[in-house]
């Protein structure tokens, strides 16, 4: 059987490195709940009891957070960067280079920046009323009945 699991382990400084790096790595709330071996809850009441502990998973997956946006900016700006390469000779040089701008970068950054402006889905509302005539000669009583049945259903 398992140890159950104490919050004052997991305030252990080695303890919350682990924990600041699976946030950092990622992982989700139950991902991380799982490793440690306790629920989901649980791991949202120790968040509660202990503001190291919440710290610990805050402040790590918003780094990544930030460091994710500021790679995904500089993709799509394009940036200079130096490469090292190896000549024929053996020796090592350095080599400057420059990445272009990243087009589905924009895209993506630009989506969800400026959404109103660039999201793909565009919606349109219309005033007024639309009334059109409609043959319902054709019909038989049972179909008719039907149709009426419809629209009070809604």
């Amino acid at each position: 059987m398992a140890k159950r699991q104490n919050i004052n382990d997991w305030l252990k400084p080695e303890a919350l490195l682990r924990v600041q790096g699976w946030a950092r790595d990622g992982l989700t709330m139950e991902q991380i709940a799982y490793n440690i071996g306790i629920s989901k809850q649980t791991l949202y009441r120790w968040q509660e009891k202990s503001s190291d502990f919440l710290d610990a998973l805050k402040v790590s997956r918003e780094a990544a957070d930030r460091e994710v946006e500021n790679a995904l900016f500089k993709n799509a700006l394009g940036f200079h960067y130096i490469e090292e390469q190896l000549t024929d000779d053996g020796a090592i040089v350095e080599v400057k280079k420059y990445a272009k701008p990243n087009t589905t970068a924009q895209i993506f950054w630009l989506k969800n920046r400026k959404p109103n402006e660039w999201r793909e889905k565009q919606n349109v509302e219309h005033e007024g009323t639309l009334n059109q005539k409609v043959d319902l000669s054709n019909m038989s009583h049972e179909d008719l009945v039907k149709l009426a049945n419809m629209s009070d259903d809604e």
